[in-house]
């Protein structure tokens, strides 16, 4: 798994460096967000649900069963839309609740 930015769609708004609990993510020059070093990601996607403008997804190998899908999400009230851009170009979407997201 893999961090992707779009650094057309960030904004610099600095969410995604404030929520990374690896300090993995910073604001380059240009005030767009940047990975460090990919390899380091754990993977948690506290920045992509952060992200105010849906710039950050994970690219989903075949090494943990993506194949080569995209995984992003939106805030849609209380829901996480997660949607999962699946290698032949259709989307899988999977709404969760944040309120019981974290329930254990």
């Amino acid at each position: 798994m893999s961090v992707m930015i779009d650094r057309a769609k960030c904004i610099g708004c600095g969410r995604c460096t404030d929520a990374c609990p690896g300090n993995l993510l910073i604001l380059s020059e240009d005030g767009k967000a940047r990975i460090r070093e990919v390899r380091d990601c754990w993977g948690c996607t506290a920045c992509m649900k952060n992200c105010p403008v849906s710039a950050i997804s994970f690219f989903l190998g075949a090494d943990i069963g993506g194949n080569g899908s995209r995984m992003s999400v939106k805030r849609d009230g209380f829901l996480y839309k997660w949607t999962v851009k699946l290698p032949d170009g259709t989307d899988k979407i999977i709404d969760v609740d944040s309120r019981s997201s974290n329930a254990y």
